[in-house]
């Protein structure tokens, strides 16, 4: 790290707090009384969380014998089993992989053979997906839970020797065992990302990356009222960064409570918490904003506790922000981030808010923009962006080359995004270098759909893009090249759900003769953008 870095560091990270463990003891001390987590209408307290990660720990070390470093997948929707899992593995010294509830076999497979995950925490439901993958593993492990196991539990599900239930895991009988011995430059979790070219891959988020992302953020974007009791609508998925971020490390650390959101696609669940809850803080993209204005209700909700609301994942739409300001009261603001950087890289806030840009870098970090050569560019011209402070990532988990070719020696990551830098300081995302699409927020990589859609014994060539969506930002178009004429949109389409989450399955599908190449035989994706507009 660079002595810029590590000043910042140093600023942001006490030295009497060793791990996001003792930050969360104290927090848990401090709030004893607050309430942490709501969801289905069940509540718990700061000091019934703190008790329910003690027991979860205790079992995870004592019964079944997991040390530290050992990783450990999480793959469940927004309910409070999720962070009871995280911070119980946190004591226990593990390191956590966050995995999409949503992920197809294939997906999850690659997550737990590369992460080398040991031990799985999974909604009930998803077992018969993983009773398909976990015999290519190493997961020796599962416990299962049913989404309403806290509120009222449930026998959905045959317990085995290898499958476990979580009310068993967290039960009053077992003995607490201490915290293991951790510091802030352990690996707290596995974020995994994507890239245009390889494998997905996990970025190594440590304590203190965690630790720093929040205590910055929060100090560079105040959108709370003074005195405020700090209520979060957690409908951002918590597998996302993001949603990681702020609802499972920075409201524990801060003392808010999480409203869970277990389905983000409920719009009435979200409108009746919003309506229920004196919420001060949320987060979201842009379809779920436009989708929330569209309910009947919308309008009826109080809005006298929040200030603004952050927007992520893609740019924000005019029109939305506009609505969104004129019928609520409060205010959108734009930010960026990503997976190796925790989350944090620029937002906008109250005293400097420019839409069409995602605002001045946040505190205690740094952004430049460079040129093919490293070197940086001039205020106000394009270059590719790179970030540097205590937030961005140890590496990339088994991928030295790919971790060296990612951050360089004086500790900058390349994003891989080309920006500029305004005279006011404020960063204009205007293009990526890398192919990557976004999707609701979600990252889609090309060479991975694409991948999928070369199994289909009709296809000889593919290529994906991503095109405008009023709806989702960016949506997934497919060209392709068949020796079949009789296939059809819905045969690649069936094909694709039975290997790929919904948001990754191509929205639109152009067959043609051939794709355009270059003299080596690469398919030009910039030939299919042009072609693209112009159709």
């Amino acid at each position: 790290m660079s002595s810029f870095a590590e000043r910042m560091a140093a600023e942001l990270n006490p030295d009497d707090i060793s791990s996001l463990v003792e930050a969360f003891e104290n927090s848990c001390q401090l709030n004893a009384d607050k309430p942490a987590f709501e969801c289905f209408d069940h509540s718990i307290t700061f000091a019934e969380f703190e008790q329910l990660t003690e027991r979860f720990s205790s079992y995870l070390m004592s019964e079944l014998g997991l040390k530290i470093g050992d990783r450990i997948a999480i793959q469940l929707p927004n309910i409070t089993q999720y962070p009871i899992a995280v911070w119980g593995a946190w004591r226990a010294g593990l390191i956590v992989v966050n995995t999409n509830p949503m992920y197809t076999a294939r997906e999850v497979l690659h997550q737990f053979k590369d992460s080398g995950a040991i031990a799985l925490v999974v909604l009930d439901s998803l077992l018969p997906l993983i009773d398909k993958v976990i015999g290519s593993t190493d997961i020796k492990q599962v416990i299962a839970t049913s989404a309403i196991d806290l509120a009222q539990p449930s026998k959905g599900f045959q317990t085995t020797e290898s499958v476990l239930a979580f009310n068993d895991a967290i039960k009053a009988e077992i003995a607490v065992v201490d915290a293991a011995h951790i510091s802030m430059d352990d690996i707290a979790a596995l974020q995994y990302t994507g890239g245009t070219t390889g494998p997905s891959k996990g970025a190594m988020l440590t304590h203190s990356n965690l630790f720093c992302a929040r205590t910055l953020s929060r100090k560079s974007v105040v959108l709370n009222k003074p005195g405020a009791k700090e209520i979060l609508i957690a409908v951002l998925p918590l597998y996302h960064v993001f949603g990681f971020t702020a609802n499972v490390v920075g409201s524990v650390l801060f003392g808010g409570l999480s409203v869970m959101i277990p389905d983000p696609r409920n719009l009435d669940s979200i409108i009746a918490a919003m309506k229920a809850h004196p919420f001060t803080n949320m987060a979201g993209v842009n379809t779920l904003l436009s989708g929330l204005m569209r309910h009947p209700e919308f309008d009826s909700v109080d809005f006298s506790n929040i200030t603004g609301v952050i927007v992520g994942g893609t740019a924000l739409v005019k029109e939305i922000g506009e609505e969104w300001q004129r019928r609520t009261g409060t205010t959108l603001y734009e930010g960026y981030g990503l997976s190796e950087t925790s989350s944090n890289g620029a937002c906008n806030r109250p005293e400097s808010n420019e839409l069409g840009t995602v605002g001045p870098s946040m505190l205690f970090q740094e952004i430049k923009t460079v040129d093919a050569d490293g070197e940086s560019v001039a205020t106000g011209e394009r270059g590719e962006i790179c970030i540097r402070g205590p937030h961005v990532m140890k590496g990339y988990w088994g991928r030295p080359e790919a971790t060296a070719e990612a951050i360089d020696k004086d500790g900058w990551f390349k994003t891989g995004d080309i920006g500029i830098i305004q005279h006011n300081a404020h960063l204009k995302i205007v293009d990526r270098i890398k192919d990557m699409v976004i999707v609701s927020g979600f990252n889609v990589y090309p060479n991975e759909v694409e991948a999928v859609i070369y199994g289909h014994p009709n296809v000889i060539e593919c290529a994906v893009i991503g095109v405008p969506s009023e709806l989702t930002g960016e949506a997934i178009k497919l060209y392709l090249v068949s020796d079949d004429d009789a296939l059809a949109e819905d045969d690649i389409i069936d094909f694709c759900r039975a290997e790929l989450t919904a948001y990754k399955v191509p929205k639109q599908i152009v067959f043609m003769s051939d794709l355009p190449k270059s003299p080596a035989g690469k398919v030009l994706r910039r030939e299919l953008r042009k072609m693209s507009l112009e159709a």
